[in-house]
């Protein structure tokens, strides 16, 4: 796909990406793709599908209590649990506000670790990273902001999120509808949003501007971006998902940049 070198007009020292369809087949490929990147925060849709097998496995229940008085697990992996940025403090009540939180992951992650017997990290590697074969990805540290991996592994991880082989396809559909419906909030970089829409561990596009996805986007599109440089995101109409993978902090060469790169993308598998 030549749209994947844009990547190079990008003002970072290392860049790869690449794009996948829904049923595994890399489309295409740019940029050292077996580099290992630090995800920043596009380790939460990892640690939430990690959270989302052990509710299959029985481990926990999506709304039994977790976190603040009144949270849920649900509540933890939707950013509603009322817990603060990067505190444990609680700011609001449970499923009133979008408060996007680290707070809420490393709460979750420990949640996870007790009712399963295992570290997070150990886990999600047991659960996700193994079974599809991302041999370069770890989730050591905090299961919100530390994991660190590559554009090969991404692209695995987004063929099973469209296609989905360690979960029951009506949880990955769960993951992707908007939790508590018509709840404000800020999206980090963005600002307010009304309403600020996500899913289990996965933002969802719907209608927000601006956004780091692309205008040609659809409203189904939902991911992650990370403010080391990355950003993952799935759209189930175009029927394919991008990873890509940067070495330099989210700014404003990235608000610049991503929307345009990936309108790029989209329109070149429209031709």
């Amino acid at each position: 796909m030549q749209s994947l070198a844009l990547i190079e007009n990008w003002p970072v020292p290392t860049a790869a990406a690449a794009v996948v369809r829904a049923d595994g087949t890399l489309l295409g490929a740019h940029g050292p793709t077996g580099h290992r990147f630090p995800l920043a925060s596009v380790t939460k849709p990892l640690a939430a599908y990690a959270a989302l097998v052990a509710y299959e496995e029985g481990a926990i229940e999506l709304d039994e209590p977790a976190g603040p008085e009144g949270s849920t697990v649900r509540h933890l992996l939707a950013h509603t649990s009322g817990l603060a940025f990067d505190e444990h403090r609680v700011t609001a009540a449970p499923g009133t506000r979008r408060l996007y939180s680290n707070a809420g992951f490393e709460v979750l992650g420990d949640h996870v670790a007790k009712a399963t017997d295992i570290p997070f990290a150990e886990y999600a590697r047991q659960a996700v990273l193994e079974p599809l074969g991302m041999t370069s990805t770890t989730l050591d540290g905090s299961p919100a902001k530390d994991g660190v991996s590559t554009v090969d592994d991404l692209v695995r991880f987004a063929a099973e999120v469209q296609a989905p082989r360690l979960l029951d396809p009506r949880t990955v559909a769960e993951a992707m509808t908007v939790q508590y419906a018509g709840t404000k909030g800020v999206l980090p970089g963005y600002g307010h949003q009304n309403p600020n829409d996500w899913g289990l561990g996965f933002e969802i596009r719907d209608s927000k501007s601006p956004h780091w996805t692309g205008s040609s986007s659809s409203a189904r599109t939902f991911g992650h971006f990370g403010q080391s440089g990355t950003f993952l995101w799935i759209d189930p109409v175009a029927g394919v998902a991008c990873a890509a993978l940067a070495d330099r902090a989210f700014g404003p060469w990235a608000v610049e940049a991503w929307p345009a790169f990936t309108d790029a993308v989209l329109a070149e598998l429209r031709r």
